[in-house]
Protein backbone atom coordinates (compact mmCIF):
# COMPACT_ATOMS: atom_id res chain seq x y z
CA UNK A 1 0.00 0.00 0.00
CA UNK A 2 2.74 2.47 0.44
CA UNK A 3 4.29 1.76 -2.41
CA UNK A 4 1.38 2.40 -4.48
CA UNK A 5 0.37 5.32 -2.27
CA UNK A 6 4.19 6.80 -3.13
CA UNK A 7 4.39 6.18 -6.83
CA UNK A 8 1.59 8.65 -8.02
CA UNK A 9 3.37 11.21 -6.01
CA UNK A 10 6.83 10.42 -7.37
CA UNK A 11 5.30 10.35 -10.86
CA UNK A 12 3.98 13.93 -10.26
CA UNK A 13 7.33 15.38 -8.60
CA UNK A 14 8.83 14.09 -12.09
CA UNK A 15 6.90 15.91 -14.26
CA UNK A 16 7.19 18.95 -12.21
CA UNK A 17 11.05 18.26 -12.54
CA UNK A 18 10.63 17.87 -16.38
CA UNK A 19 8.49 21.04 -16.59
CA UNK A 20 11.51 22.85 -14.92
CA UNK A 21 14.09 21.42 -16.61
CA UNK A 22 12.26 22.27 -19.75
CA UNK A 23 11.60 25.63 -18.94
CA UNK A 24 15.39 26.46 -18.00
CA UNK A 25 16.11 25.03 -21.63
CA UNK A 26 14.39 27.13 -23.15
CA UNK A 27 15.03 30.24 -20.83
CA UNK A 28 18.67 29.51 -21.52
CA UNK A 29 18.54 29.21 -25.35
CA UNK A 30 17.15 32.84 -26.72
CA UNK A 31 20.34 33.86 -27.90
CA UNK A 32 21.16 30.66 -29.98
CA UNK A 33 17.79 31.06 -31.48
CA UNK A 34 18.23 34.35 -32.32
CA UNK A 35 21.46 33.76 -33.89
CA UNK A 36 20.31 30.86 -35.95
CA UNK A 37 16.70 32.88 -36.77
CA UNK A 38 17.39 36.33 -38.88
CA UNK A 39 15.88 39.30 -37.22
CA UNK A 40 12.52 40.08 -39.65
CA UNK A 41 13.34 43.25 -39.30
CA UNK A 42 16.32 43.20 -41.11
CA UNK A 43 14.86 41.03 -44.02
CA UNK A 44 12.16 43.42 -44.37
CA UNK A 45 14.70 46.30 -44.82
CA UNK A 46 16.68 43.86 -47.24
CA UNK A 47 13.71 44.01 -49.29
CA UNK A 48 12.89 46.89 -49.63
CA UNK A 49 12.93 49.17 -53.30
CA UNK A 50 14.81 52.14 -53.18
CA UNK A 51 14.28 54.66 -56.18
CA UNK A 52 16.63 54.03 -58.83
CA UNK A 53 17.87 51.10 -57.78
CA UNK A 54 20.03 52.89 -55.55
CA UNK A 55 21.80 51.10 -52.51
CA UNK A 56 23.83 53.94 -50.72
CA UNK A 57 22.20 56.68 -48.34
CA UNK A 58 21.03 60.01 -50.56
CA UNK A 59 24.22 62.24 -49.02
CA UNK A 60 26.62 59.50 -50.77
CA UNK A 61 24.45 59.63 -53.77
CA UNK A 62 24.59 63.59 -54.18
CA UNK A 63 28.82 63.11 -54.42
CA UNK A 64 29.27 63.23 -50.45
CA UNK A 65 31.61 66.54 -49.25
CA UNK A 66 30.15 69.85 -48.93
CA UNK A 67 28.32 70.16 -51.98
CA UNK A 68 25.83 67.64 -50.12
CA UNK A 69 25.95 69.06 -47.51
CA UNK A 70 24.34 72.37 -48.54
CA UNK A 71 21.48 70.00 -50.83
CA UNK A 72 20.18 68.39 -47.82
CA UNK A 73 20.56 71.34 -45.43
CA UNK A 74 22.72 69.88 -43.03
CA UNK A 75 24.40 74.04 -42.57
CA UNK A 76 21.28 75.65 -42.62
CA UNK A 77 23.00 79.13 -42.38
CA UNK A 78 25.13 77.96 -45.46
CA UNK A 79 22.22 76.41 -47.44
CA UNK A 80 20.29 79.36 -47.00
CA UNK A 81 22.35 81.56 -47.92
CA UNK A 82 23.72 79.83 -50.75
CA UNK A 83 19.88 79.64 -51.93
CA UNK A 84 19.40 83.26 -51.14
CA UNK A 85 22.43 84.33 -53.38
CA UNK A 86 21.19 82.57 -56.60
CA UNK A 87 17.49 83.91 -55.91
CA UNK A 88 19.14 87.76 -55.62
CA UNK A 89 20.90 86.50 -58.81
CA UNK A 90 18.09 85.31 -60.69
CA UNK A 91 15.80 88.39 -59.69
CA UNK A 92 18.43 90.73 -61.00
CA UNK A 93 18.57 89.34 -64.19
CA UNK A 94 15.08 88.40 -64.51
CA UNK A 95 12.96 90.07 -63.23
CA UNK A 96 14.97 93.65 -63.04
CA UNK A 97 16.30 92.55 -66.46
CA UNK A 98 19.85 93.61 -65.37
CA UNK A 99 22.66 92.32 -67.86
CA UNK A 100 25.33 90.27 -67.12
CA UNK A 101 27.75 92.63 -68.99
CA UNK A 102 26.83 95.88 -67.32
CA UNK A 103 26.73 94.57 -63.82
CA UNK A 104 30.02 92.62 -63.86
CA UNK A 105 31.74 96.03 -65.23
CA UNK A 106 29.59 98.20 -62.89
CA UNK A 107 30.97 96.13 -60.06
CA UNK A 108 34.90 96.05 -61.29
CA UNK A 109 34.48 100.33 -61.67
CA UNK A 110 33.03 100.54 -58.17
CA UNK A 111 36.17 98.45 -56.61
CA UNK A 112 38.66 99.89 -58.65
CA UNK A 113 37.36 103.05 -57.52
CA UNK A 114 37.48 102.30 -54.36
CA UNK A 115 40.80 100.56 -53.71
CA UNK A 116 42.27 103.90 -55.82
CA UNK A 117 40.51 106.59 -53.52
CA UNK A 118 41.74 104.43 -50.56
CA UNK A 119 45.81 103.90 -52.07
CA UNK A 120 45.90 107.95 -52.38
CA UNK A 121 43.80 108.97 -49.60
CA UNK A 122 45.06 106.97 -46.73
CA UNK A 123 47.63 109.53 -45.77
CA UNK A 124 45.14 112.08 -45.17
CA UNK A 125 42.79 109.99 -43.48
CA UNK A 126 45.59 108.23 -41.46
CA UNK A 127 44.75 104.88 -41.99
CA UNK A 128 46.67 101.96 -43.58
CA UNK A 129 46.81 101.22 -47.60
CA UNK A 130 44.70 98.92 -48.55
CA UNK A 131 46.20 95.37 -48.80
CA UNK A 132 44.88 93.77 -52.51
CA UNK A 133 45.39 90.23 -52.67
CA UNK A 134 47.04 88.35 -55.72
CA UNK A 135 44.29 86.55 -57.42
CA UNK A 136 45.73 83.84 -59.64
CA UNK A 137 44.14 80.30 -60.81
CA UNK A 138 46.54 77.74 -59.88
CA UNK A 139 47.08 75.49 -63.07
CA UNK A 140 45.93 71.96 -61.35
CA UNK A 141 42.70 72.98 -60.31
CA UNK A 142 42.40 74.46 -64.19
CA UNK A 143 43.33 71.06 -65.42
CA UNK A 144 41.45 69.03 -63.53
CA UNK A 145 37.94 70.96 -64.20
CA UNK A 146 39.03 70.54 -67.66
CA UNK A 147 39.85 67.54 -67.72
CA UNK A 148 36.35 66.61 -66.08
CA UNK A 149 35.07 68.56 -69.01
CA UNK A 150 36.52 66.95 -71.33
CA UNK A 151 35.60 63.57 -69.96
CA UNK A 152 31.91 64.06 -70.06
CA UNK A 153 31.95 65.91 -73.47
CA UNK A 154 33.02 63.03 -75.17
CA UNK A 155 30.47 60.89 -73.46
CA UNK A 156 27.57 62.94 -74.55
CA UNK A 157 29.40 62.64 -78.26
CA UNK A 158 29.41 59.00 -78.01
CA UNK A 159 26.25 58.53 -76.94
CA UNK A 160 24.62 60.56 -79.43
CA UNK A 161 26.66 58.44 -81.99
CA UNK A 162 25.55 55.30 -80.39
CA UNK A 163 21.66 56.46 -80.79
CA UNK A 164 22.26 57.56 -84.72
CA UNK A 165 23.68 54.75 -85.66
CA UNK A 166 20.84 53.01 -84.55
CA UNK A 167 21.84 49.97 -82.58
CA UNK A 168 19.63 51.08 -79.74
CA UNK A 169 15.84 51.64 -80.46
CA UNK A 170 14.53 52.81 -77.04
CA UNK A 171 17.89 55.11 -76.49
CA UNK A 172 17.05 56.91 -79.61
CA UNK A 173 13.63 57.14 -78.30
CA UNK A 174 14.29 58.42 -75.00
CA UNK A 175 16.70 60.83 -76.65
CA UNK A 176 14.06 62.40 -78.57
CA UNK A 177 11.26 62.37 -76.00
CA UNK A 178 13.93 64.42 -73.53
CA UNK A 179 14.73 66.82 -76.72
CA UNK A 180 11.48 67.04 -77.54
CA UNK A 181 10.39 67.98 -73.26
CA UNK A 182 13.70 70.27 -73.22
CA UNK A 183 12.64 72.17 -76.62
CA UNK A 184 9.20 72.98 -75.19
CA UNK A 185 10.67 73.73 -71.77
CA UNK A 186 12.26 76.24 -73.51
CA UNK A 187 9.62 78.18 -75.13
CA UNK A 188 7.99 78.56 -71.50
CA UNK A 189 10.83 80.66 -69.57
CA UNK A 190 14.75 81.48 -70.38
CA UNK A 191 17.62 79.42 -69.41
CA UNK A 192 18.60 81.33 -66.57
CA UNK A 193 15.03 80.74 -65.04
CA UNK A 194 15.41 77.12 -66.07
CA UNK A 195 18.84 77.14 -64.17
CA UNK A 196 17.01 78.59 -61.11
CA UNK A 197 13.61 76.37 -61.20
CA UNK A 198 16.38 73.04 -61.21
CA UNK A 199 18.53 74.87 -58.55
CA UNK A 200 16.04 75.21 -56.11
CA UNK A 201 14.53 71.61 -57.15
CA UNK A 202 17.82 70.49 -56.19
CA UNK A 203 17.64 72.15 -52.53
CA UNK A 204 14.50 71.02 -52.04
CA UNK A 205 13.41 67.41 -53.68
CA UNK A 206 16.47 65.75 -52.05
CA UNK A 207 16.05 67.11 -48.24
CA UNK A 208 12.37 65.54 -48.62
CA UNK A 209 13.27 62.69 -50.06
CA UNK A 210 15.69 61.54 -47.28
CA UNK A 211 12.76 62.84 -44.63
CA UNK A 212 9.94 60.91 -46.38
CA UNK A 213 11.91 57.87 -48.40
CA UNK A 214 10.25 55.14 -46.73
CA UNK A 215 6.81 56.32 -47.67
CA UNK A 216 7.72 57.68 -51.65
CA UNK A 217 9.70 54.63 -52.68
CA UNK A 218 6.58 52.09 -52.17
CA UNK A 219 4.95 54.76 -54.43
CA UNK A 220 7.90 54.80 -56.50
CA UNK A 221 7.55 51.02 -56.96
CA UNK A 222 4.18 51.11 -57.92
CA UNK A 223 4.59 53.52 -60.49
CA UNK A 224 7.85 52.42 -62.20
CA UNK A 225 5.96 48.60 -62.16
CA UNK A 226 3.23 50.50 -64.22
CA UNK A 227 5.79 52.47 -66.31
CA UNK A 228 7.51 49.04 -67.54
CA UNK A 229 4.40 47.26 -67.84
CA UNK A 230 3.18 50.26 -70.28
CA UNK A 231 6.36 49.56 -72.11
CA UNK A 232 6.46 46.09 -72.89
CA UNK A 233 2.83 46.51 -74.19
CA UNK A 234 4.31 49.13 -76.42
CA UNK A 235 7.68 47.08 -77.30
CA UNK A 236 5.42 44.26 -78.08
CA UNK A 237 2.95 45.71 -80.56
CA UNK A 238 5.01 48.83 -82.14
CA UNK A 239 8.54 48.46 -81.24
CA UNK A 240 8.88 44.63 -81.96
CA UNK A 241 7.45 45.69 -85.55
CA UNK A 242 9.61 48.35 -86.19
CA UNK A 243 12.50 45.95 -85.42
CA UNK A 244 11.72 42.93 -87.73
CA UNK A 245 10.50 45.40 -90.44
CA UNK A 246 14.33 47.10 -90.16
CA UNK A 247 15.83 43.68 -90.44
CA UNK A 248 14.10 42.62 -93.61
CA UNK A 249 14.93 45.90 -95.18
CA UNK A 250 18.69 45.05 -94.14
CA UNK A 251 18.23 41.69 -95.59
CA UNK A 252 16.72 42.62 -98.81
Amino acid sequence: MAEQSESPVESIMEKISEKIHHHESSSSDPESDSDKKPDPSESMKAKIWRLFGREKPVHHVLGGGKPADVFLWRNKKVSAGVLGFVTAIWVLFELIEYHLLTLVCHILILSVALLFLWSNAHTFINKSPPCIPEVHLPEKLVLQVASALRVEINSAFAGLRCVAAGKDLKKFLMVIAGLWVLSIVGTWCHFLTLFYICFVLLHTVPVLYEKYEDKVDPLAEKAMFEIKKQYAVFDAKVLSKIQVASLKAKRV
